[in-house]
């Protein structure tokens, strides 16, 4: 019999990646509860927020640097739930950006996240402003907007390259509180480095699965745990039928 090599077997791995996640949109679908671990992270969301507004300043939310792309829509996501957080207690949330399209969408989340926690005369649409389409030119627009609202809170969340650490230093000058979540590989050692909370690679997309519930997200996310729980399951498995099981069953398996 022969071996099943990896570009046989690749093809099945790949359906049944996305049989598992399509059963799992399903059923976050018809409203099952499906579990995710819940992060550091989240908790310390409401804390950041809560400090900030004892203080009675203000919360820096920076999406990062990418256009409409998928980092920025989590992104973005999780700023409507900042902003939902902060409308209960009438906490400003200063929102710079470096797109005019991602502008106007994140304009449009926080005025509907601020009416959802019931203060819409609490959004200011300054709040959300267009500072450069310029890498550094952005950071030191940034830098200067931490200075001057002496803000509490940064969060970060996005695609960010060199100016991340540049930023996440500032904010801890000023004494904030901040938490940080990026896909960018290399610059997650330096906001561990600089931040209080850092979510580090596909948490980031786990944070906003778990904040918003929404059923792709979440379906999608949980698919992908069962997947590699599965995965797990099998080469540990494997390991054990070589070492321990009987050399007659390990012929009679290969054939």
């Amino acid at each position: 019999m022969e071996h099943a090599d990896w570009s046989t077997l690749y093809p099945w791995l790949v359906w049944a990646l996305t049989i598992v996640i399509g059963v799992g949109i399903l059923l976050a679908s018809l409203g099952k509860q499906l579990h995710i671990r819940r992060l550091p992270a989240i908790d310390a969301i409401e804390e950041a927020v809560g400090r900030a507004t004892e203080m009675g300043r203000p919360i820096l939310f920076v999406p990062g640097l990418a256009d409409v792309d998928v980092p920025t829509f989590q992104a973005i996501a999780i700023a409507g739930h900042v902003a939902r957080l902060a409308a209960r207690y009438r906490t400003r949330v200063l929102m710079p950006v470096t797109n005019t399209v991602v502008l106007t969408m994140a304009e449009q989340v926080l005025r509907e996240a601020y009416a959802e926690g019931g203060a819409p005369q609490a959004f200011r649409a300054e709040d959300v402003r267009f500072l450069s389409g310029d890498q550094f030119a952005f950071a030191s627009g940034v830098v200067g907007l931490m200075n001057r609202e002496q803000v509490a809170a940064n969060f970060f969340f996005g695609v960010f390259a060199a100016e991340s650490l540049i930023l996440a230093e500032t904010g801890q000058t000023l004494g904030a509180i901040q938490i940080a979540g990026t896909p960018s590989t290399l610059q997650i050692p330096f906001f561990i480095a600089a931040c209080d909370f850092t979510v580090i690679g596909e948490e980031y997309y786990a944070v906003t699965a778990y904040l918003t519930r929404e059923a792709i997200l979440l379906g999608s996310v949980w698919g992908q745990d069962i997947c590699r729980i599965a995965l797990a399951a099998l080469i540990l498995g494997t390991t054990v039928a070589q070492h321990w099981l009987p050399s007659s069953v390990m012929k009679f398996l290969k054939g």
